[in-house]
This record gives structure tokens, sequence and C-alpha cells, in this order.
């Protein structure tokens, strides 16, 4: 090799090392530079959620900081943070082992949180590292994940499940049950809300399998006079589908807890905070058919009185979103007659909706 190709790869050679050097690019972090890990020493089944069964959650750190804690969340719909909203924090004992009661999610993630961070109750996407935020660990639950347990109803020739556990619907958990569904001799659907136990019990009937695109309809009996604390909903859902806000899109009757309010039905798409995802309007007495019809990029919702498709009847409202539609997964039409947080308008009494039918053109 010539003399001159010698001097000029070391020249090369130290040129890319001050260069290097010079803007810190070369990525080898430097041997003191903090190591934050969470591990998993015991893991919960996998199971869909819900407030009837606790189960033990517990593990360990490498490099947690004085005042550091764990915080817990449980993946099951959205991921919930564990035990309860207002007890977040887990210690880490001197040994830096830690432990803590969990309800029951399909994944588990743990924190590793310093003293600043503020753990929302829910969370529609997993939680990542970042600020104050400086490990996470997420595991899937344990065996073959079990599904809440349902019991079957038939309406309108469609096959249904309905709900016989907690749930946290509208912000507030609230008892379900199975015997608050039931069909009558003409075979509409009754859901009813009535106490148990000093609570709320409510109802939950979601059907058994995804339809996707296409014209949703139900037919209601009077429905005008709920109480504020009750909202009755017929809307999709997709469990699995957070980062799309569960392809949500309701139609919902109810004043949310608020009896000054002078609308008590609206129509809406996830998420309800940004403007113009929420239309709301004044649902009359007597039967309403409503219509929620679903196609690539847009949504268009109508009420009419009475049970009738024919021309001539009377429209309540209608209105059409065209931005935010999501498209099919594995969502499900649903529909919840449950109980939401009042403080001046808690609710008195029991209370009931009747759907008459349910149809679905594709």
């Amino acid at each position: 090799m010539k003399l001159q190709s010698i001097v000029g790869m070391l020249l090369k050679g130290a040129l890319s090392l001050v260069f290097c050097l010079a803007l810190n690019s070369c990525q080898t972090p430097p041997s003191d530079a903090p190591r934050f890990e969470v591990e998993f020493t015991q893991i919960p089944p996998a199971a869909q959620g819900g407030r009837e069964r606790l189960d033990t959650i517990s593990g360990r750190v490498v490099g947690a900081r004085q005042g550091s804690q764990i915080v817990v969340y449980a993946h099951s719909g959205p991921w919930w943070v564990q035990p309860w909203p207002d007890r977040p924090f887990v210690p880490i004992h001197s040994d830096s082992t830690w432990s803590t009661q969990t309800h029951l999610g399909f994944e588990y993630a743990a924190l590793l949180v310093d003293q600043s961070y503020q753990p929302p109750p829910t969370m529609d996407v997993a939680p990542t590292a970042g600020g104050p935020v400086m490990s996470v660990k997420i595991v899937k639950g344990v065996g073959e994940p079990q599904l809440a347990p349902t019991k079957p109803l038939h309406f309108s020739g469609y096959d249904w499940k309905v709900r016989t556990i907690s749930g946290d619907r509208g912000g507030m958990n609230n008892l379900y049950d199975g015997d608050n569904a039931w069909l009558d001799a003409q075979g509409a659907l009754h859901l009813r809300i009535v106490k148990k136990q000093d609570r709320w019990s409510c109802a939950e009937v979601v059907l058994d399998h995804s339809l996707g695109y296409g014209t949703y309809l139900m037919t209601v009996r009077d429905a005008s006079k709920l109480e504020p604390a009750v909202v009755f909903s017929m809307n999709t859902f997709d469990d699995w589908g957070g980062s799309l806000y569960y392809r949500e899109m309701d139609v919902e009757i109810g004043r949310w807890g608020d009896a000054l309010n002078k609308n008590n039905a609206q129509y809406g798409i996830q998420p309800f905070y940004i403007p113009g995802n929420v239309f709301p309007f004044k649902l009359p007495s007597g039967t309403v058919t409503h219509s929620m019809q679903w196609e690539a990029g847009r949504t268009s919702f109508k009420s009419w009185r009475g049970a009738s498709l024919s021309p001539g009847t009377s429209l309540v409202e209608e209105h059409e979103f065209s931005s935010g539609i999501p498209s099919p997964g594995q969502e499900k039409i649903q529909f919840l007659f449950f109980v939401v947080p009042s403080e001046k308008y808690p609710l008195q009494k029991g209370s009931e909706v009747v759907i008459e039918k349910f149809r679905y053109f594709p």
C-alpha cells in the first residue's frame, strides 16, 4: 500500500472520530447512566374485567429512585388504573418488590413513576415511558382469555348476549344483571334499572357478531321522560379498537345528570370532546324510530315519530357526520340502559325502556 494511501486512511479515521465526538452522535451511553426496569413475578389470569373479581399482581424493580412508585393498569376495553382510581399508587418495598390487588384484564401494565405523575383513571391506548414515567412493562394475562359471563337472548331475529357483571359505562360503576333484559309476549325487548343491595342494577345487551357498514334501526316506546341520571343508548363498540375510540357511534337518550338540560337526546361519534362530534336535540313523547346509516367516510342519523318507514312520517331530527368516521372492525351493536353520576339529581326510582324492534339493512 502506498504511503499516501495509508496517511489518507489515518486522516479520514481521525476526522470521523473528531466529528462523532463533536456532535455526540456515537450514541454510546455513559457507563453510569441510570437503568430503570420493571419485572413481574406474579401475573393474574387473562380475563374480561369486572368489579366482582380481584387477583394479586406482583413484581420487582431495578433502579428505583427514592419516592418512586408503581402504577398498574389492566386492559379490558380501555386500560383501567388499578385497583381503584382513588388508590392508584403501589409502594416499592425496601427489597425492591411491589404487590397489589387488581381487577382482571387481558393484559397488564406496570409503570415505574416519580412523585409528579398523575395517573388518568383510563387510557384508550397502552401507556408508554416518558417524562415522569421512567419505565413500562406490559405482559399478557395467564392462560386462555376468559370472556365475561353473559346470558343469551334472541331478539328481532338476532342472537344477543346480556351482561351479568358490573361495568363502568358513563363514568360510574354500575351493577348489571341478566334479569334486567327480557322479551314480552309480543317480542319487544324490555330493559330495566332496579335497586339491588342498595345499588342500582342496569342492563346491557350486545349483538353476538359484527355487522359493519349498513343501516341500523331501532323503534323505542316513549323514553322522553327518563330521570336526569338515566341514559339509554344504541351504539357500536369495539373492545379492541382503543386507538380508533372503540369505533363508537351513538344514539343516546338522556340528560346526562342535568335536569335543566332542554335537550334529552343526542347523536354522537367519538371522541365526544371534539367540537362537532355531538349533536343534541329534543326527543318528543311517544314511540320514535331511530336510524344510523354508516358508510365509508359518513354516518347519518335520523329520528322520526312512530314505527313506520312509510313516506310522510313526521321527522323529529336528522344529522350527518363526515369527519372522523371509523371503518369497520370488531365493533358490535349494543343497547345500554345505565345510571350516570348526578349530585343534584340522583336517580330516585327504577326505570324501564322498551325496544319494539331492531332492524339492519346492509
